[in-house]
């Protein structure tokens, strides 16, 4: 199958721009809103660098931003170097009227890719949420923007839930459920390019030799087309594919999560599991698979029913004072 013409994922209609359903925060599938972010003035003031930098230049700080830039030969796509030592790209601080003249300059002589990614609006376009916002009820919202030429980030995923709207240009997501990871041919967890692991897998040129179970991979993905004002809600650890094909792009995204997660990222647990446990003997492997699937993926009340309330620790609930002393708890293990 052909990674550009698979399914398009499910569009919702009938609902006024700015007002998300709250159905679609519970969905466990991706959705496209089309046209929720239309009426932002930020959609109708930024379809060109030069007009985007008048509208954003009312909001930006001197506050310096990351900008990653490759050579043309790129092609946008921000990637590992051939013998996986490096990046193809170097990251460099600007201020964003820095970035925004480096950016007309890409576009008219066609110098380089130019890529500014997961920047929180709050601190560095103070102001612009008033004018653009989606109202989502949701514990520690974030909004960042993301800005640049014609590129190809490589598929992820995110551990928050994602609302992704267009400002300016246009973009294709192709979106894998998270039991896909085993086809999508992940590279490093720790020596990533911007802070996720990613698909080794080039979209626009997939090596079936090298990756054959991509296919599958494919056979369960879906795709969406993208134009300013349109929003695709994406669920947590989701895995995704963008392009964004204009001389000038610019996205806003929101990340939340369902529960206050005090805990922190499973990120962490699975990072310790690769040191403690990966390269055990496989006997020991599967007994430990076991108690996982006990404690923590098919845990329910029965499982610390048998002990006195007071005496569960933390097989009872995690409440902040449990949580701290568990945290000191791992410290002192990871320090031993």
């Amino acid at each position: 199958m052909d990674p550009s013409s698979l399914p398009a994922v499910k569009v919702l209609e009938g609902y006024q721009p700015g007002s998300i359903p709250e159905f679609v925060y519970q969905s466990d599938v991706p959705l496209l809103l089309k046209g929720l972010v239309s009426n932002w003035p930020a959609v109708q003031a930024c379809q060109t660098v030069e007009s985007a930098s008048a509208y954003l230049s009312r909001f930006w700080s001197e506050k310096q931003v990351t900008a990653y830039i490759g050579d043309e030969i790129i092609k946008g796509r921000f990637f590992y170097n051939k013998d996986f030592t490096g990046l193809n790209f170097k990251s460099g601080t600007a201020t964003l009227p820095q970035v925004m003249q480096k950016l007309g300059q890409a576009r008219t002589a066609d110098l380089a890719s130019i890529y500014v990614g997961s920047t929180p609006v709050d601190q560095w376009l103070p102001g612009f949420r008033a004018q653009n916002d989606v109202p989502i009820p949701a514990h520690d919202l974030l909004m960042n923007f993301w800005l640049g030429t014609e590129a190809r980030i490589s598929a992820h995923y995110d551990f928050p839930n994602n609302l992704a709207c267009v400002v300016a240009g246009e973009r294709r997501f192709t979106l894998f459920p998270p039991e896909q990871v085993s086809n999508l041919y992940v590279g490093p967890l720790d020596r990533t390019p911007s802070g996720q692991a990613i698909s080794l897998v080039d979209f626009a040129h997939p090596d079936y030799a090298r990756f054959p179970k991509f296919k599958d991979a494919l056979d369960h993905a879906v795709q969406c087309e993208m134009s300013p004002g349109d929003a695709l809600f994406l669920p947590s650890m989701w895995w995704h594919h963008v392009e964004a094909f204009s001389d000038f792009n610019l996205l806003v995204n929101y990340w939340w999560l369902t529960e206050d997660m005090k805990q922190g990222s499973p990120v962490g647990s699975l990072m310790y599991a690769l040191l403690t446990i990966r390269d055990l003997p496989k006997r020991q492997r599967k007994a430990w698979q076991a108690i996982f699937e006990h404690y923590v993926f098919n845990t329910d009340e029965s499982v610390a029913a048998h002990i006195p309330e007071h005496a569960r620790g933390c097989l009872g609930e995690l409440n902040e004072t449990e949580t701290r002393r568990l945290r000191a708890e791992l410290l002192n293990r990871l320090n031993q």
